[in-house]
C-alpha cells in the first residue's frame, strides 16, 4: 500500500532481510520486527522447535497469527520469513498495510550465502540446491503478486545493499507518518 507507514520486506531466505532491515529502520527513525524472532517471543521457543513438535503447518499457522498481530502496527519495518507469503490471507495483509518491498535473490546466491546455516528447518537435511529450486519456483509469483518495489540482489556486502535498496526505496516509497499514538 503506497503511500503507507510501513515497509514490509519479502523474499527468499538469505536475501538480507533482516540485515537490510535493521538498517532501514534505523534509517528511517521506525522500530525493527522480525518475524520468526516475533514468533519465538511469543511461544518462547525457537523456530527449529516449532518445526519440529508442530511440523511446517503448525509452524505456518502460528506465523500467521503473529504476521497479522505485527502487520497492524504503524511505522514499522517488518522482516518476515521466507514462506510467510504462502498463506493468501497473509499476503492480503502485508498488501493492505504497508509498502511491499522483494528483496530477490538467485539460487546460487541463496547457497552461497546460507552454506554455513543449519538453523533452517526447511533447508535442513536435504539436497539445499533442489529444495531452493523448489522453493523459488513456487514462492517467487507470490512474492511478485504482492511487491510494489522488487530489488534485485547482487554479491555485494551489506552495507553495499542496504544503501542500493534505500535509494531505491527513497524513489518509489510515499511515506506516511504513523498518528501519534
Amino acid at each position: 500500500m503506497n503511500p503507507s507507514s510501513n515497509l514490509f520486506l519479502i523474499g527468499p531466505s538469505g536475501a538480507g532481510k533482516t540485515s537490510i532491515g535493521r538498517r532501514l529502520a534505523d534509517h528511517y527513525g521506525l522500530p525493527f520486527l522480525d518475524l520468526d524472532r516475533e514468533i519465538e517471543e511469543h511461544t518462547g521457543v525457537d523456530v527449529s522447535t516449532i518445526f519440529e513438535i508442530e511440523g511446517e503447518a503448525g509452524f505456518r499457522h502460528r506465523e500467521a497469527i503473529i504476521l497479522d498481530e505485527c502487520s497492524r502496527r504503524t511505522g514499522v519495518v517488518l522482516a518476515t520469513g521466507a514462506g510467510a507469503i504462502l498463506s493468501a490471507e497473509s499476503r492480503e495483509h502485508l498488501r493492505r498495510r504497508g509498502f511491499v518491498i522483494w528483496l530477490q535473490a538467485s539460487v546460487d546466491q541463496q547457497l552461497k550465502r546460507l552454506q554455513y546455516d543449519r538453523a533452517r528447518p526447511l533447508l535442513a537435511g536435504v539436497d539445499r540446491l533442489q529444495r531452493l529450486q523448489d522453493m523459488a519456483e513456487r514462492r517467487n509469483p507470490l512474492y511478485a503478486e504482492i511487491a510494489e518495489l522488487a530489488i534485485p540482489g547482487h554479491n555485494e556486502r551489506v552495507l553495499r545493499a542496504f544503501t542500493r535498496c534505500r535509494t531505491r526505496i527513497d524513489e518509489h516509497w510515499q511515506r506516511l507518518q504513523p498518528l501519534p499514538t
